[in-house]
């Protein structure tokens, strides 16, 4: 039975609902509802004019309806006479095609009348910086190799278990929390979910680690590369399929017998197709998973300060080795390297399920498994496509694959597009200082 939000007010002492959905750009956006007033909301939604968000709609559509979902309903650990609730998307009594999270329920629907069901989980990097956002917040985190480093996580300790304190209250189970490779970087980890769950969770956490940053002077940016020279924001996911949803499932799919080079690190037969999926669309894949002008100067960086950049460049596979596009780190499960911290959280689980379930149906082959360290010795790889070198190439290649963009809807594609599109046009028109201080004189 669907929980009832006016009820769960009246038990939590919750005042306001936050009624929230994430347009195609990954923004969030929300109204303040009066506790008094979810009721009718819970019915029919609360009006958003969507074409006012990252949304390919006019001023002359009607009112878009955000029907809250009761069940993903979470109270605000820092405030709790607040819930926030994320949103199915309705416009004219029906589900609003393009909404990404729409997209992904629909997904996965359709993976689970073939008997499969995503669990993922998601690395959430992301830097501390000063408000005005053009530095880092501790200046003596000045390390060549800060990966670890203890002293800097003290100097952040109060933030950082902040949140941590949030995950473990609202039972997410946070299982490690450290300071990355950039200076000033950070990663936090809880366990893996369903795939909506993981969306909807992925999505708070951006919300929260922002709230908390802000409490104590700073700014949490998820940007892939906020600082030149330093490690990106990568946003690893790690997938495996089961025979059931929540805690009714018991059989790992992608775990078992499997036969060649994916048999050999612990994947079964469709965990092999459904990997074989995202090689073969990874090129188009990166315009959903690398969605932004800035993700391209992540995944094609030159060497940082630290000696590596974490991201891939290429379209591989490989076993327990982080220099690749993928790596199976052991049996039943692997990680996709290539989404970065910009990646929106429900267009990312959507596209995994699209490409796996592509890979799946054409018993799609994952080609070679390399296992060389492919920062060093790269080179010498020459059957691998590259991944685009910007989001135009990104743009082009994912209007290129027909059975991706049908896979994740035809109404969701055209919509993702067009506004892609004009933001890189935006971009190209973008007059910058490098220009200037290198053609200025020619």
């Amino acid at each position: 039975m669907a929980t009832d939000l006016e009820k769960f007010a009246e038990q939590n002492g919750v005042k306001y609902f936050m009624i929230s959905y994430t347009d195609l750009f990954g923004g969030q956006r929300a109204k303040l509802v009066p506790a008094r007033a979810i009721a009718g909301m819970q019915k029919d939604g609360a009006g958003f004019a969507g074409f006012a968000t990252w949304l390919d709609l006019t001023p002359a559509h009607p009112d878009m309806l955000a029907v809250p979902d009761p069940e993903a309903a979470i109270i605000l650990p820092w405030n709790k006479e607040i819930a926030w609730v994320p949103s199915t998307c309705v416009m004219e009594d029906k589900p609003l095609k393009q909404a990404p999270r729409n997209v992904l329920c629909r997904l996965i629907e359709e993976a689970a009348s073939e008997g499969l069901h995503v669990k993922t989980g998601i690395e959430a990097e992301f830097f501390l910086l000063t408000p005005d956002g053009q530095q880092i917040s501790d200046q003596y985190d000045t390390a060549g190799k800060p990966c670890y480093d203890q002293q800097a996580f003290m100097r952040r300790l109060d933030v950082i278990r902040e949140i941590s304190d949030h995950m473990l209250e609202l039972g997410w189970n946070p299982y490690q929390n450290d300071h990355e490779d950039a200076n000033g970087q950070w990663e936090m980890n809880w366990d893996f979910d369903d795939a909506l769950r993981t969306a909807d969770k992925h999505s708070f956490f951006k919300f929260m680690a922002k709230c908390v940053a802000e409490k104590h002077g700073y700014r949490a940016t998820f940007m892939p590369k906020p600082i030149e020279g330093l490690t990106g924001n990568g946003c690893h996911a790690h997938i495996s399929v089961w025979d059931a949803p929540g805690a009714a499932a018991k059989t790992n799919v992608f775990a078992g017998e499997g036969t060649g080079q994916t048999g050999e690190v612990g994947l079964s037969e469709r965990g092999k197709y459904f990997l074989g999926g995202i090689m073969k669309h990874a090129s188009a894949l990166a315009a959903i998973t690398n969605p932004t002008v800035n993700s391209y100067k992540r995944i094609n960086a030159p060497r940082t300060t630290s000696g590596a950049t974490w991201a891939p460049n290429s379209v591989t596979w490989t076993g327990n080795n982080r220099t690749h596009m993928v790596r199976v780190p052991g049996p039943g499960r692997f990680e996709l390297r290539l989404p970065d911290g910009a990646a929106n959280p429900y267009l990312l689980q959507a596209v995994i399920i699209a490409a796996g379930l592509s890979g799946i149906r054409s018993k799609a082959d994952p080609g070679k498994r390399h296992d060389i360290d492919m920062y060093s010795e790269g080179h010498t790889v020459t059957d691998a496509p590259k991944l685009p070198l910007n989001m135009l190439d990104a743009l082009r290649a994912y209007d290129k694959d027909e059975g991706l963009k049908e896979a994740m809807g035809k109404e969701f594609s055209a919509a993702y597009l067009k506004l892609k599109h004009e933001e890189w046009n935006d971009y190209a028109s973008h007059f910058s200082t490098w220009e200037k201080a290198n053609t200025l004189d020619i």
